[in-house]
């Protein structure tokens, strides 16, 4: 079990996985500046909390 945790921790620091802004907005089908606005906040890499809470969708019914 100490191991899976190790392992879990070693690739950030604070042991949260990170995710491509590029294949979220992709994923969630985000519009290009929304994308852009992502990648101004965050960079290419983010934990998916944070792209989750801050990602806007335009709205698909009037």
């Amino acid at each position: 079990m100490h191991q899976s945790v190790q392992e879990k921790t070693e690739g950030s620091p604070t042991g949260e996985e990170k995710w491509n802004v590029f294949d979220f907005a992709r994923r969630y089908r985000l519009a290009k500046s929304e994308e852009n606005r992502l990648l101004a906040l965050f960079g290419t890499m983010a934990s998916p909390r944070d792209l989750l809470l801050n990602a806007r969708r335009a709205e698909m019914f009037g």
